[in-house]
């Protein structure tokens, strides 16, 4: 992980603080001025990997804790001399620690952990205090995607954008069930495959925050 250039890996005590990257990622890292979509929980990447082949004229930033999930998208970026395309070793927790106001155009959140127990809701990455955070990293009319196998976690994210009176955009209990174009649907990631052969619906939601 250490010698692949595109991944970041702040040590907790440099999340103490800002990390150096923080509102400087267009101009120190990708060295242009592009949009920035954010994965969050990306696991191997396969949806910013995808995303970043598909979209050259954006930039893409995989962030997930776990080092031997991101390590396969990072290496095969890294193989392909992608430029449009970082990872960040980091919990979600930290992201006002590693992006500024306007920073970012869009986030995907695909097939987060759903946290269904009441006592870990905080952990659920659709919860309020999540997409504060989000909203203070988004650019205006900013954009938060949100793929999951969880009938639970969408109809929560549901009554959330309900509840706080943000602009819900497109829904579907079951993207691959009904006939309607819908962008970049066609990824799938590894564990989407899993829950795909046994027969287990696949939710998405898009939305904007207010």
């Amino acid at each position: 992980m250490e010698e692949l250039s595109n991944v970041i890996q702040p040590q907790n005590d440099q999340l103490r603080e800002d990390i150096q990257l923080k509102g400087k990622w267009n101009s120190d890292f990708f060295k242009n001025g592009n949009p920035i979509v954010l994965e969050l929980g990306c696991g191997k990447g396969e949806y910013s990997v995808a995303l970043s082949e598909r979209y050259p004229d954006k930039n893409f930033i995989g962030i997930d804790i776990k080092g031997n999930r991101i390590w396969k998208g990072a290496t095969h970026s890294n193989n392909m001399n992608c430029k449009n395309i970082a990872f960040l070793r980091v919990r979600i927790e930290h992201i006002l620690n590693c992006f500024t106001k306007d920073e970012i155009s869009e986030i995907w959140i695909t097939f987060p952990d759903p946290q269904i127990k009441k006592k870990r809701q905080r952990k659920r990455l659709t919860h309020p205090e999540f997409l504060k955070k989000y909203s203070q990293i988004l650019k205006k009319n900013g954009i938060v995607h949100l793929k999951t196998d969880s009938a639970f976690l969408y109809g929560y994210t549901l009554g959330i954008i309900e509840g706080e009176n943000h602009e819900l955009l497109d829904c579907t209990n079951d993207v691959y069930g009904v006939h309607q174009e819908r962008k970049d649907m066609d990824i799938k990631t590894h564990y989407e495959k899993i829950f795909l052969e046994k027969g287990t619906s696949i939710t998405y939601t898009k939305f904007r925050l207010n």
